[in-house]
């Protein structure tokens, strides 16, 4: 059992702290190095989300077994191919971007299947094992990806360059990956009562689009959209300040540290004020961590860092918290529209984003729209809350049913 949970939490670290989220720490001396703009830039992290998004889609159909253990395996080759063929000579920005392009769109592909098939498989082995209590572990590897990514372009990157950057990330992982490869696997099915036995299964109910299910989807997409422009361009945005440049990739790390026992945290933030509250507030938080970089104080700086961390890991574990809980019993249903609504926010961020900044030359205007989208966010859910609550009450002064 601990061997795919050590398995599961090294693969998570793979998919998402180094395959897709190295790109932020390494782009700065990436753009120095090659003239990519900021444009650019954000037009590469939009295909990484893209390939997310449709990676995300396709392994839903997986079938279980050997050919979703297979296809894990798959991922992580791509995944560690495709973050070292990024340190590859591929000339400058206008020349390397359609390489560029392809490796970021299969890295967002690899990096989903190896997040969803991988999880789901981990997650089976322990609930055979009656050991769910672990499950909360696995994503500590997110964060700890972060974190590590960033240390190490912190300490090594002035000296192996940005390509030195993904040609050694990419030898690590293809190292550790192995295993992943060998730990994580799927269990055998369990064999289900039959109709005969003990009746056949109910069908599972729709899911009820209920007004506050509809908000809570709705204020996720604008996480989504809102949360990545910081996710993309923070050590670019902190390097652009005399004042926060040694802070860039340093400030990547805290991220990492951050989100590493964010799950936690607000788990145990929404048992004491509901998953309603801890979302406000996490909305509320993250609404500051975004802004704060604009004030060019290094000690917001670092605050900005660990509360955005601490908040967007937070965010995506009690909205899925939150929607099994509106499902109506179609609890995959809804986590997989969730998924879907916050893969087309993550695609959609960046693009303005990059345009802006590039016509601007500042990334305040960024920073604000991104801060509006999860405010808007936010007040959507204090909506949400406000006619669930409506709603409870309702129901609790219905009179009972006679008894016959």
């Amino acid at each position: 059992m601990f061997r795919v949970l050590i398995g599961g939490v090294i693969a998570l670290a793979i998919a998402m702290g180094v395959a897709r989220f190295a790109f932020t720490p390494i782009l700065p001396a990436m753009q120095a190095a090659t003239g990519l703009g900021t444009d650019g830039a954000g037009f590469l992290a939009s295909l990484n989300y893209l390939g997310y998004f449709i990676g995300a889609l396709g392994a839903g159909l997986v079938p279980h077994g050997v050919v979703r253990t297979t296809v894990f395996r798959v991922c992580l080759l791509f995944s560690v191919a495709t973050t070292a063929a990024m340190g590859l000579d591929f000339g400058n920005a206008a020349e390397a971007m359609p390489a560029w392009s392809v490796l970021r769109f299969v890295s967002g592909v690899a990096s989903a299947g190896i997040f969803i098939l991988g999880i789901a498989m981990a997650l089976d082995t322990l609930a055979r094992a009656q050991g769910e209590r672990w499950a909360g572990w696995l994503y500590t590897g997110v964060g700890t990806g972060i974190a590590s990514s960033g240390l190490f372009v912190a300490l090594a990157g002035g000296r192996l360059g940005w390509d030195g950057d993904w040609l050694a990330l990419g030898a690590i992982c293809a190292v550790l990956g192995v295993l992943p490869a060998l730990w994580v696997t799927d269990p055998p099915p369990v064999a289900r009562p039959t109709a005969h036995t003990a009746g056949a299964a109910p069908p599972a109910k729709a899911a009820a689009l209920s007004a506050p299910l509809l908000l809570l989807t709705a204020a996720y997409f604008l996480e989504g959209g809102g949360y990545i422009v910081s996710g993309t361009f923070l050590v670019s945005i902190l390097k652009t300040n005399p004042d926060t440049a040694a802070l860039g990739e340093a400030a990547w790390m805290v991220v990492g540290l951050g989100a590493m026992g964010a799950g936690v945290f607000w788990a145990a933030v929404a048992r004491r004020i509901g998953s309603w509250g801890a979302l406000i507030l996490a909305h509320a938080a993250q609404t500051v961590s975004i802004l704060l970089p604009m004030t060019g104080s290094p000690t917001a700086a670092v605050v900005s860092a660990l509360l955005f961390g601490a908040t967007f890991v937070g965010i995506v574990a009690q909205s899925f918290a939150l929607g099994r809980a509106l499902s109506g019993g179609a609890s995959a249903r809804v986590v997989g529209t969730l998924t879907a609504v916050y893969g087309l926010g993550q695609i959609i961020g960046p693009l303005p984003a990059g345009m802006v900044v590039a016509r601007t030359g500042s990334f305040d205007s960024a920073l604000i729209g991104a801060a509006a989208a999860v405010v808007t966010g936010g007040v959507l859910l204090a909506v949400g809350a406000w006619i669930a609550g409506r709603q409870t009450e309702s129901r609790a002064s219905l009179p009972a049913a006679p008894v016959p």
